[in-house]
């Protein structure tokens, strides 16, 4: 198992990724926690860095039950080739299914890219009136005049942060952190182009091959378009298989594979018991 969690194909992977690929593959050899005592036997288990487990109990609070009912959006900075040259980096994500809608490289940061942005990633989407609401931080992008109209026109909702509380666009914060800790991520981009060449990339494996923690190990498109359900049934259908070749290998019965997302919260409100999310 060592050697397969050290191959060419799996060794940059999280044993839980290398886990659901295998699953996907109709494949099992152990479980997630056998892998990490294989590789701790071996001092190769690596510190991971923290993540949020719940959002601050304060508003605003926004809830997904699905698809396309809550998307947050933000712009990080990436280094251009010369000391003080930065390109923009817009980027929407669905918070129910991690997916990104859309992402955009600019060369400033500013109300009229953001509205052209934001039009063209929604309109490239059958989004129903009424029902989605898109959530940022406090930049001047954000709380723009003209973004304000756009989204009042498309029948959008929006949502704020408060002032200076990253915690309340988690999903956004999150995803920024996987981008950057990337091992290829460069200290700068050559050019403009060249960010938009990385960038493309990166949204296309976290779109379509990363297996995400936070929706039971599957892909934001996968989870997004509605083909989770059945990936999980074939997983099960290896478990058990698994369990039926080997059960004295499963102390805890036939095991099962990683729920999907049920009820995801940006801050679940304090006044009731709420169902949590899965984490970020």
């Amino acid at each position: 198992m060592r050697e397969l969690l050290n191959s060419e194909a799996y060794v940059d992977e999280a044993p839980a990724t290398v886990y659901a690929k295998l699953l996907d593959d109709g494949e099992y050899y152990c479980s997630i926690s056998t892998m990490y005592r294989i590789l701790r036997e071996h001092g190769e288990v690596r510190e991971r860095r923290r993540q949020a487990t719940h959002p601050p109990r304060v508003k605003p609070e926004l809830v997904a039950t699905g698809p396309n009912r809550v998307w947050t959006w933000d712009i990080t900075k990436l280094a251009g080739p010369a000391r003080g040259v930065w390109f923009c980096l817009y980027v929407l994500i669905d918070i129910y299914s991690r997916y990104t809608p859309g992402w955009m490289v600019a060369a400033t940061e500013d109300a009229d890219l953001a509205h052209r942005f934001l039009d063209a990633t929604i309109g490239n989407h059958d989004i129903d009136p009424d029902t989605l609401t898109v959530h940022a931080d406090r930049g001047g992008p954000m709380k723009s005049k003209s973004v304000a109209e756009l989204l009042s026109d498309l029948q959008v909702s929006r949502s704020h942060s408060r002032p200076k509380t990253s915690n309340d666009n988690p999903y956004s914060e999150s995803q920024f952190k996987t981008l950057k800790y990337r091992p290829a991520f460069p200290e700068r981009f050559d050019s403009i182009e060249h960010a938009r060449e990385f960038c493309g990339e990166f949204f296309t494996w976290y779109n379509h091959d990363h297996r995400h923690s936070g929706v039971g190990l599957h892909t934001p498109a996968s989870v997004h378009f509605g083909t989770a359900p059945q990936i999980r049934r074939h997983r099960g259908t290896v478990l058990a298989d698994a369990h039926a070749a080997h059960p004295e290998r499963f102390v805890h019965g036939t095991p099962q594979p990683p729920k999907l997302p049920g009820t995801v919260w940006i801050n679940p409100p304090t006044e009731k018991e709420a169902t949590p999310g899965p984490t970020n």
